[in-house]
């Protein structure tokens, strides 16, 4: 039997590749907390979520997640993303290369009244940092 966070998951799928404010508020809490690479603190709520959309897509503007796999178990989905887009803005100080990316990102989940409570972000930041040359490959020049 599915699990019915599923289309939940799917909503927020939509979410984040609309950077829909209506649908984010469908769900995601206001009071979720989201754990962030390089953040030493948590980013909060809404706003927070906002906040990592932001960070992405002044990055890669035409930035598109496509939720791959899922597994499911009482309030938590693991999902596994692959991600693509354009890098036409600076990212982690990388200025724009113009190059297009494809990495894999695997987030875990929490949900409480069908809203997203909390996410671990878990994005193959070492391959999106090649993909826009700011990573030479060994033996490279």
């Amino acid at each position: 039997m599915p699990s019915p966070l599923l289309p939940k998951m799917n909503r927020f799928v939509q979410f984040i590749n609309s950077a829909d404010e209506t649908i984010g508020k469908e769900v995601v809490s206001d009071a979720a907390i989201f754990h962030v690479p390089f953040q030493e603190a948590p980013l909060k709520g809404f706003s927070g979520y906002m906040q990592v959309l932001g960070m992405m897509r002044s990055a890669f503007s035409d930035v598109q997640w496509t939720l791959e796999d899922t597994v499911a178990e009482d309030d938590r989905v693991v999902a596994k993303f692959t991600l693509r887009g354009t890098h036409d803005g600076e990212f982690f100080g990388v200025p724009p290369s113009g190059n297009k990316i494809e990495a894999r990102a695997m987030n875990i989940y929490r949900f409480v009244d069908g809203k997203i409570v909390e996410e671990t972000g878990l994005p193959d930041l070492f391959a999106i940092m090649g993909q826009i040359g700011a990573l030479k490959p060994p033996g490279a020049q």
